[in-house]
């Protein structure tokens, strides 16, 4: 049966895709998709008629006739400007029970240290590592990608995708997810040259939506080649990447260079490039800018324009919530969210400085403050940082 008929026959379609489409997987999908989110008014829409609406999304993957909804987009500016594709709801809810089939099969394959978008290695794993490696080796070679999700050519990615899902209705579902984001980061995209190009070159699908849980997935399993590459052609033991943003290590600085003119050999196959005026060969003692903070083999520091960053908003949120716009919980959320993460650097004093203007407004102090103790003159987001 093609993807195109009428028919929703469970039993004309793969097991996987059966699976895709099974009432407590699609159930599942919009649980996922809808974790902290349910007061939204997309996601509480469909939530009021979640059954129909999952049984008529469920005949329409079956039958072929599902096709994904226009995106909505917005810009961020930190820590760079990006321009955010947010799909519909209806169509995260099919992103997710995708994902959940189809990433087990690359989870297996993929190399222990990639970080970005895995489960137990986020972020902060990818610092831990990244650290544990500036104390092994003297010198890295830090690269990240040009217009990495905009450059990403579709062909290229299929075939990628294609090593690990034989199904053909689900490489359909993929294509057709695909071309609803095709033209979404046209205009981010720069168009670069590689060699054997003609003119038809300009017209290649290309690009992945930025915001898209599909988009991040395959952003990892797009660069697993390359990952490959690294790790086993070059024979790098020290390696890792998170998203567009790799290291490799090494104690010779003239391997390091050498490994730098093999990566944009293989990173031009993949239609990738990489900023050359920052990829440079530089001593793991002089610290790594990674995710956010500097790296040192004994110490952390968070970057400045992260710091000013965050001087910035948390000071929007405090006059917020003086002006009682938003409550002392939105307010404490916010600066505890940034004292976790800023927690993974030496900034006990950087915390100090940045919390030390915010006063509690009366009755607003955190009731587990309260001991039989004599009552210190301290804040309480302070406290809280401690």
């Amino acid at each position: 049966m093609t993807y195109g008929t009428n028919a929703i026959d469970t039993a004309h379609h793969s097991p996987a895709f059966a699976e895709l489409c099974h009432w407590p997987h699609l159930l599942q999908a919009f649980q996922r998709a809808a974790s902290g989110k349910r007061r939204r008014p997309a996601v509480a829409s469909f939530e009021f008629q979640v059954a129909d609406r999952l049984l008529r999304l469920r005949a329409d993957l079956l039958d072929g006739s599902y096709a994904p909804g226009p995106y909505t987009h917005f810009f961020i500016h930190e820590p760079k400007h990006r321009k955010i594709s947010a799909a519909t709801f209806r169509d995260r809810v099919v992103h997710h029970a995708l994902c959940a089939i189809i990433e087990p099969r690359f989870e297996r394959v993929f190399i222990p240290d990639s970080y970005a978008n895995r489960i137990g290695k986020g972020t902060h794993r990818a610092i831990d590592r990244l650290q544990e490696f500036t104390r092994r080796y003297r010198y890295v070679l830090r690269a990240d990608l040009r217009q990495h999700f905009a450059s990403i050519d579709h062909a290229i990615l299929l075939d990628s995708l294609r090593t690990q899902i034989p199904e053909p209705d689900i490489m359909r579902l993929i294509e057709v997810i695909l071309a609803g984001g095709r033209d979404v980061l046209r205009d981010q995209y720069d168009m670069v040259w590689f060699p054997g190009d003609d003119l038809l070159a300009v017209c290649r699908p290309r690009g992945l939506p930025i915001g898209n849980l599909t988009s991040q997935f395959w952003s990892n399993c797009y660069l697993h080649p390359f990952d490959l590459f690294v790790k086993r052609e070059l024979g790098c033991r020290a390696y890792l990447r998170y998203v567009d943003d790799f290291a490799l290590f090494a104690d010779s600085k003239a391997t390091l260079w050498a490994w730098k003119e093999a990566i944009q050999s293989r990173l031009a196959g993949l239609r990738l490039t990489i900023h050359e005026r920052c990829t440079q060969v530089t001593p793991t003692a002089g610290g790594i800018p990674w995710l956010g903070f500097v790296v040192f083999p004994e110490y952390r520091l968070v970057k400045a324009r992260k710091v000013r960053y965050a001087t910035r908003r948390l000071g929007e949120r405090y006059e917020a919530y003086r002006s009682s716009t938003i409550a002392f919980a939105e307010f404490d959320a916010s600066v505890r969210g940034w004292i976790n993460h800023v927690r993974h650097a030496d900034s006990w004093g950087l915390r100090r400085h940045v919390l030390a203007p915010f006063v509690l407004k009366p009755g607003d102090m955190p009731r587990r403050e309260a001991t039989n103790r004599p009552e210190k003159k301290s804040r309480a987001p302070l406290r809280g940082a401690q």
